[in-house]
This record gives C-alpha cells, sequence and structure tokens, in this order.
C-alpha cells in the first residue's frame, strides 16, 4: 500500500476592496505548484471580506485544479510513448 501526504496553503491578502490568494501544492516528493486568485467588491456592496476571501481562495483553487490536470496529462504521456491521454475530469469518484 502507498501512502503519502501532500499539502496545500493559502494565503491571503486583502488591500481594500481587493483581495488576493495564493494557493501553493506541495507534495511529498518535493513537486510544488501555485496558483493565484482574486476578488474585487464593488464598492456599493456593504463591507464582507470574507465573501472576498472566499472567492479568491476559490478561483485559485480552480487554477491549481487544472494546473494538476495539465501537470498530469504530461506524466502521463511521457510514461506511455505514443498515446494521448484520455482523462474524463468529470468522473465522480466513488468512495470504496
Amino acid at each position: 500500500m502507498h501512502t503519502a501526504k501532500w499539502t496545500i496553503d493559502l494565503f491571503l491578502f486583502e488591500d481594500g476592496p481587493h483581495t488576493r490568494a495564493e494557493a501553493v501544492l506541495r507534495t511529498g516528493l518535493g513537486t510544488e505548484l501555485r496558483s493565484v486568485g482574486a476578488a474585487r467588491r464593488n464598492p456599493s456592496d456593504p463591507e464582507v471580506p470574507e465573501i472576498g476571501d472566499e472567492l479568491a481562495v476559490c478561483r485559485a483553487l480552480n487554477g491549481l485544479v487544472h494546473d494538476l490536470m495539465e501537470s498530469t496529462i504530461a506524466d502521463i504521456e511521457a510514461n506511455s510513448p505514443g498515446r494521448r491521454p484520455t482523462i474524463d475530469v468529470d468522473e465522480p469518484v466513488r468512495p470504496g
């Protein structure tokens, strides 16, 4: 059985109506992926910093998912010469 620990760190930066989130994925083998997400509060909206945080984090994590999928596809291609991988990114994970 293979067991590994990966970590995702989220860093949030707020400057007035602007919020920036940085998501950093670190694998147990030293691979690191980073993605940034941003949000901007409309001047007419009430100040609820958590909403900007949530949106910026969602965008950063979404970018991280995209980058990880691209990295995975590249790894499959490198280890399967002559084959283009077919990956259904929407395939549900079934508990098992």
